[in-house]
């Protein structure tokens, strides 16, 4: 009756460590993730040239929030959801996210982002999402043959309300 347990258990032994050392190993390594820049590519300076206006792009925004009632560091400040179609070849021109923070979610197409952070364009499909905080700077371009669609979601702070460089 023992040998059958110890027998048993030994399979069972193995699997377990099987797993922990795929889980181990699985974590111990840097993922790549779609929509960011390819290990050892990263830049700390611009080193791409960019356009300086849209081609090829609506920008509609769908709803917006004034922020003002939450308080007076938010006075003037908007939350807004745009939707963007970037036609083939289509460009969304440098800009900045020092003060806009914004999250862009691609449902259709695909897109490639040329980012100062990176030395290679960065290709966005569809259901990938991408952070845009702090020091980045950065342009966008479909090098597809279909449109890309892209919701952005962003805090328009009141010295931008002017700014239409998306």
């Amino acid at each position: 009756m023992v040998s059958k347990a110890i027998a048993f258990s030994a399979p069972l032994n193995v699997a377990l460590a099987l797993g922990l050392l795929s889980a181990t190993a699985a974590f111990s390594v840097a993922p790549a993730f779609a929509g960011d820049c390819p290990a050892g590519q990263a830049a700390t300076v611009d080193i791409q040239e960019h356009p300086s206006k849209p081609v090829g792009v609506t920008d509609d925004v769908l709803s917006a929030i004034d922020l003002s009632p939450k308080g007076e560091a938010w006075k003037g400040n908007m939350l807004r959801l745009r939707k963007l179609v970037v036609q083939p070849g289509g460009v969304v021109p440098w800009h900045e996210h020092t003060v806009r923070p914004a999250n862009i979610l691609v449902v259709e197409g695909s897109i490639t982002e040329y980012s100062s952070t990176c030395k290679v364009g960065i290709e966005h499909s569809a259901g990938d999402v991408s952070v845009e905080f702090g020091q980045l700077a950065h342009w966008w371009k479909n090098n597809g043959k279909v449109p890309a669609v892209l919701y952005s979601a962003d805090i328009l702070p009141p010295e931008m309300r002017e700014d239409h460089t998306m």
